[in-house]
């Protein structure tokens, strides 16, 4: 029979070998924790990057989206199409525009037929890229409801180098639906039409003066939307008329 020491140093033994498995098994639990805080590490900075990444590549650079200032430069050496140029049919016109970070395609119908000299000029400096990085120069909130651009001075006298009358197809009750487009002129002066236009983004009544109304030659198909958001910025320091408040340019022109 095993003597009392002998048991003494068995039960030793065993406990030392306890001892040393629960210490092996937190070293091991200890292993896989760290291994764990590792890996969790390093999928958050995975993570991050991945965030970081989708996100630059999502935003652009500071400026590199924002709409480009409108030309103020004199585009005046430019010659009156004869009015068989509009072919005594529908155009479309594409406007190419921009205000603040925001982009649109302002489809307009023109009737070739009904206004036939204020198309032909108006298609011909198109295709001439007078319109192009031009910018819209006036918004009127009051009375009346109308952006006009084409103006390449931005001053509000700039002309292509002409100008021409009469006018054609002015409504006889004064009243410019939404989505007209119209040719402006000078007051009480029906030969002063050239380059500039206005669109009509609410129904408006335009007086008539001595010289009679304001031709009418195409209407806006698609993209009012985007003129009646500059509409809702209104213009400068709020006043009823002047210059939108968010520039708005025209970056170019398609014509069909």
């Amino acid at each position: 029979m095993a003597s009392t020491k002998q048991r003494q140093r068995a039960q030793q033994a065993r406990q030392a070998d306890k001892r040393a498995q629960r210490q092996a098994a937190k070293r091991a639990q200890k292993q896989r924790l760290w291994t764990l805080v590792a890996l969790f590490t390093v999928l958050a900075l995975v993570g991050a990057f991945v965030v970081a990444a989708l996100i630059g590549s999502g935003t652009p650079e500071a400026g590199s989206d924002a709409c480009p200032a409108g030309v103020e430069e004199a585009r005046d050496t430019y010659e009156l199409a004869d009015p068989s140029v509009a072919e005594d049919r529908t155009w479309t016109v594409t406007l190419q525009a921009c205000s603040g970070d925001t982009t649109a395609d302002i489809v307009l119908e023109l009737d070739g037929a009904a206004a036939p000299q204020a198309v032909a000029s108006f298609v011909t400096l198109a295709q001439g890229g007078y319109f192009d990085g031009t910018g819209c120069h006036r918004l009127t909130t009051q009375g009346i409801f109308v952006l006009q651009c084409g103006d390449p001075t931005f001053t509000g006298s700039g002309s292509p180098g002409y100008s021409f009358g009469p006018i054609e197809n002015a409504p006889e009750d004064d009243r410019y639906p939404a989505g007209t487009v119209a040719m402006a002129r000078r007051g009480d002066d029906p030969e002063s039409m050239g380059s500039q236009f206005f669109l009509v983004y609410e129904d408006s009544t335009i007086p008539s003066d001595t010289a009679g109304g304001y031709t009418v030659f195409g209407t806006i198909t698609s993209g009012l939307d985007f003129v009646q958001a500059v509409a809702d910025t209104g213009a400068v320091d709020g006043a009823p008329d002047g210059e939108p408040a968010t520039p708005v340019t025209i970056e170019g022109v398609e014509t069909q």
